[in-house]
This record gives C-alpha cells, structure tokens and sequence, in this order.
C-alpha cells in the first residue's frame, strides 16, 4: 500500500537516501528541509532514480513552519501516514566551553525539532487510528560519549519522548513510534559538527585539549573500520524495513556495530517492547 510519507532534513545525506529508497517503494513522498536553496542534490538523486518527490519548506524550530507543511500536505492528500523526523546536527564541545546559545540550538533542533513536528502530526494520525512516527535517534541517545554531552542529552530526551508516547497512545488510538539508532553515517554530518566547532572559537586551548585530542585521533582512526560507518542508503534501508513492518520496534540499531556498542543498555530488551508491556501494565491496566 502506496504511503504518505513527510520527512525532515532532505537536503543531504541520510535525508535524501531515505526520500529515494521511500520514493522507490511506491510511496508519496513529502521531502522537507530549512533552506529550499539547498535542494539541489535532493533533485539530483531523484532524477538519477526516476522518482517524483515532493520538495516542501520546512523549518523544524518554527512551528508556525511546521504546521504550514502539514497543512499543505493534509490539503493535498487527507492524511500523512508516516512521519520521519531526519532533520538534526551534532555538537562536540564540553558543558564547561557550551555557550547557553549553543546548548539552547542543539536541544531545539535535536529534541524540539522532534517534539513540534510529531505534534503537528498527531490530531491528523489520531483522527485516521493509525500512523507512524520514525525518529532518526543515535547509539548517542543511549550511551553516553565523551564531549557529546549536550548532544547525547537531546538524543536521550528523544528516546524518552517516544518510549512515554508509544506506552499509550499506540494502544489507544493506532499510531506506532519508533527511534532508530544509528552510530557513524558517512555524510556531511560530521563534517557539519567540527565546521561548528570552527566557527565557534575552534579547539580550545585549556585543560581539556589533551583528553579531546585523545578523541579526535580515535574518531579519525575509527573512521578508517568499515564496522563502525554506514552509508546513507544502509541506514535508510533499515528506516525502510521498520516503515514497512506490521509490528515496528519501539528502537533498534542500525548496524551490527551499533547493536554491539549499546548491548548492556539494550540485551535484555533489544526492540524495546518489552519495557513498553510492563509500564502498560504498571500504569493502564
């Protein structure tokens, strides 16, 4: 059956795989992003596939943005099946170096980007019984790293955000949701986080710089494992398996790597199901 599909972030990388791959599927895709400048490469990869992709103005820390999307998509179709909230940006810096600008960016546009797009979703979902809501989360959202901790904090609220959501609204009304975590995608992301930290004073010489060296100089190692890594359309692959799935996980890994990392936060509980049952049965039974 043919979807409705609105996704964030599609101006590069994770966000055009998954518009594609969803494209290529047969489904009716609503790709969004800030800067409708920046769409180039998304048409570029539409073309090269022979899909037709819908290409939306989308800025997900304006909810007035948010809605107008939604709007235009409910007008023109009657409902929006799945939501895939893509759009996010890392951040490599200490709490002590953080900005309050810089802490207060991350979190709106990792956690809140999330929180106002699944809300302007929601009445439309509930109203249909059914829905999905997919979060591009991190192996970030469930183990904490060194120098990522604003970042890892937005990612935690993200997984906290969908797991309360799916204890009672998919029961009561239809509307599944799902966090899908990945660990190193090979795309502009990264390239994105240290141009930040460039334009942001750069590396700071203070007592954290040999521990942060330290970092880097693994980050750059790892990047040379081919297990650690995906590509956009391996991640998005997995986006499209749980899409596509009758009985979506509340989250899951991406990669083998990944499920590895996370194993003692995850092994007892890996799709997060069961956690879902119990506190369903603690609070609603």
């Amino acid at each position: 059956m043919s979807k409705i599909v609105l996704i964030t972030g599609t101006s590069t990388g994770l966000g055009i795989s998954i518009a594609v791959q969803a494209a290529k599927a047969g489904h009716q895709v609503y790709a969004s992003m800030r800067n409708l400048d920046k769409r180039a490469a998304l048409d570029a990869a539409a073309a090269e596939a022979n899909v037709a992709i819908s290409v939306l103005q989308l800025d997900v820390q304006n909810m007035a943005s948010v809605e107008a999307a939604v709007a235009k998509i409910i007008d023109a179709e009657g409902r929006i099946d799945v939501l895939v909230n893509n759009a996010g940006a890392g951040y490599v810096r200490t709490l002590e170096q953080a900005s309050e600008a810089d802490i207060n960016w991350v979190m709106d546009v990792n956690f809140m980007g999330v929180v106002r797009c699944t809300k302007a979703v929601m009445p439309h979902m509930r109203k249909a019984r059914a829905g999905h809501v997919i979060t591009i989360s991190s192996v970030g959202g469930l183990v904490g790293q060194p120098f990522n901790e604003i970042y890892c904090g937005a990612k935690f609220g993200v997984e906290g955000f969908t797991e309360a959501l799916a204890s009672y609204v998919t029961p009561a009304f239809g509307i599944n949701f799902s966090v899908l975590e990945p660990g190193g995608i090979t795309s502009a992301f990264a390239d994105n986080v240290m141009k930040h930290v460039m334009e942001t004073g750069g590396m700071l010489e203070d007592e954290y710089l040999p521990t942060l060296q330290k970092y880097i100089g693994g980050a750059t190692a790892r990047a040379d494992s081919d297990d650690i890594y995906q590509t956009p359309d391996e991640v998005a692959a997995v986006v499209m398996a749980c899409m596509q799935s009758d009985a979506p996980p509340i989250r899951a890994r991406t990669s083998d790597w990944g499920e590895a990392f996370c194993k003692l936060k995850t092994a007892a509980d890996p799709d997060g199901k069961l956690q879902q049952a119990a506190v369903i049965e603690r609070f609603l039974s």
